[in-house]
């Protein structure tokens, strides 16, 4: 019996192994790629530290020097510190300063390019393309550091005695900043406003000179009819002179509206004039270079952390554990109905069948096997114990007589011989019926069929069976229809038919009758008897059943011969049925196969 694809043991198998295998490859995949990002990410968060931290340095440096004469000491330094090798170069790739030697970096990316005039926001975080740091020709001198700084302490004061607290810094053009803190922002706001002071709007000596060339400059950029009118701060903000006593950057934003709607142009002109006023005072623009020391990569290798591998050892055991729990459970939902049936084996019982699958089948042809073993054990004993009376009888018998004989019970005559001649012809009988039935279950049953004609065989059987017919008050008949010839062993087929006339004589009363009939390759046994019950009908091929058993063996038979019948026409490849009715008698039909034409 074929199992259906879907309930097929090959198919949960099949679909169990792929889904492990996908959840274990997916759960690897994931582990893989989060702690190769995990790792990359950090190696990447290191290197761009590293990097930053050198670029920082460089800007720091280009800012507040005009050349790169003295660079060299600071990258070695912080090469030294890093494990990197740090290469300085001209835009068209002419070294300036290197740490180390190591291999050409013709083909290498630069890790930025150094300009404190065009900062890479990228590293830098802020949104000023000009370092603040540099000062160029708005720096202030000693005295007025000095004046500034004596300003500053005065603005501190003034914010202290209102109850806030202030602190003064210097930021990166030498200029001063006080630093008003306090729990409300407001009072903040207010004290501030209340304590300003002309650190805001102070400019250096060279720084008005500054100005008023970055002012022309801007205007003529813009193109204004009267470019003197624009003023310049240091940090860059664009302003109007001052003729209403406002500070300058209190008018910066009007001024821009003035001149540019949206501020874009005045914009790009002013940091345009602005780098090309400073660009005196810092380096040169230069390419940075941070690499492997060893390989010259311009990205390092990464190697997992401590943290990583306890990751991916976690993981993977989660997985294999998973594997192993998950194949278990599987195997064991697998193999409890092996289970089921080996116990149900071993104890002999039967096994309820559920399953549709392979073990379902198996479960199902072993509970058959077990009736078909149980049904083989019973008619075995019953055989048995059939053979067993069937012999008993005669011997039996014999031994009475001989017994009998000895004992000088029973005179020795003829009629003693015949007696014992009877019982032991019928001990042959049933001997060879057994043999016959033997042979039959063994498979050693041989036929040797040729074309047979069917009339000549049923008329010799009819012959040989007329006397006991008389004798018993049937009749016996013979109704053969044309000349049929079928395909079978003479002799099998007499004791075929014998069997079957001998058993219709012995089951029909006296004025009954028997016909033997053949059409085609059809054989028939009709008797007038008392014929076979319906529930019956099933059994009269079985060994040693007898309708009737109460009766003897002399009108019973050996209960065999139905049972050989049936295992010579299954030998000839052929078929016997039956059909009674009880009080009317009972027709036996046997179908044999027709020689095959040349």
């Amino acid at each position: 019996m074929r199992v259906p694809v879907r309930h097929s043991l090959v198919t949960r198998l099949l679909v169990t192994s792929v889904l492990i295998a996908i959840a274990a490859t997916t759960a690897t995949a994931w582990l893989a790629t989060t702690t190769a990002t995990r790792a990359i990410n950090q190696e990447r968060g290191r290197s761009l530290t590293d990097d930053k931290g050198v670029y920082d340095m460089l800007v720091e440096y280009a800012a507040t020097h005009e050349d790169w004469s003295a660079a060299a000491s600071l990258i070695h330094e912080r090469a030294a510190a890093l494990d990197r090798r740090i290469t300085l170069t001209t835009p068209d790739r002419r070294l300036i300063a290197e740490s180390g030697g190591g291999p050409a970096l013709d083909a290498a990316r630069p890790s930025a390019t150094v300009d404190p005039l065009d900062l890479d926001l990228t590293l830098t975080g802020g949104t000023d393309r000009i370092d603040p740091r540099v000062v160029g020709p708005y720096g202030f001198t000693t005295a007025e550091r000095k004046e500034l700084r004596v300003v500053a302490r005065e603005q501190r004061d003034c914010v202290l005695k209102q109850g806030l607290d202030a602190r003064i810094e210097q930021e990166p053009g030498g200029r001063p900043r006080v630093v008003v803190s306090g729990p409300d922002q407001q009072a903040v706001d207010r004290v501030s406003l209340g304590c300003q002071s002309k650190l805001t709007g102070y400019v250096s000596a060279s720084g008005r000179r500054a100005l008023a060339e970055l002012s022309l400059a801007v205007g003529t950029c813009l193109k204004l009819d009267d470019p003197e009118q624009l003023h310049v701060t240091a940090a860059g903000t664009m302003f109007v002179a001052p003729t209403d006593g406002r500070e300058p950057v209190a008018v910066a934003e009007e001024a821009l509206l003035t001149i540019d709607s949206e501020g874009k142009a005045a914009r790009n002109c002013l940091d345009r004039e602005r780098r090309a006023q400073l660009q005196p005072y810092v380096a040169p623009p230069a390419l940075l270079f941070v690499t492997d020391p060893r390989t010259g990569a311009d990205r390092t290798t990464f190697t997992l952390s401590r943290d990583n591998i306890v990751r991916i050892v976690t993981v993977t055991g989660a997985v294999l554990l998973a594997t192993i729990l998950i194949t278990v459970l599987v195997g064991r939902r697998l193999v409890r109905p092996l289970r089921a049936l080996t116990d149900a084996a071993d104890r002999q019982t039967p096994v309820a069948v559920t399953a549709r699958d392979e073990i379902g089948h198996l479960a199902r042809a072993l509970r058959d096997s077990a009736q078909r073993r149980d049904r083989a054990e019973a008619q075995r004993r019953a055989m048995v114990s059939d053979v067993a009376h069937e012999l008993r009888t005669p011997l039996t018998n014999i031994r009475s007589w001989l017994e009998a004989a000895q004992d000088d019970l029973a005179p020795t005559d003829a009629q003693l011989l015949n007696l014992l001649h009877e019982e032991a012809m019928l001990l042959q009988h049933v001997i060879d019926d057994l043999g016959d039935l033997a042979a039959a279950d063994a498979g050693t049953l041989r036929v040797h069929r040729e074309p047979l004609r069917v009339r000549e065989t049923l008329a010799h059987v009819v012959d040989s069976h007329r006397g006991t017919a008389q004798s018993s008050g049937v009749t016996l008949v013979t109704d053969v229809v044309g000349e049929p010839v079928v395909d079978a062993d003479p002799v099998r087929l007499r004791q075929i038919v014998g069997n079957l006339v001998s058993n219709a004589i012995r089951h029909t009363p006296a004025g009954g009758t028997v016909t033997v009939g053949a059409h085609g390759a059809t054989v028939t046994v009709a008797d007038t008897g008392v014929g076979i019950s319906e529930e019956n009908l099933p059994k009269v091929f079985d060994r040693f059943w007898r309708a009737d058993e109460s009766r003897s063996r002399s009108t019973g038979g050996s209960g065999l011969g139905l049972s050989i019948v049936r295992k010579l026409v299954e030998a000839h490849g052929g078929t016997v049925t039956v059909a009674s009715t009880p009080g009317a008698g009972t027709v036996f039909t046997v179908v044999l196969r027709v020689p095959e034409k040349d």
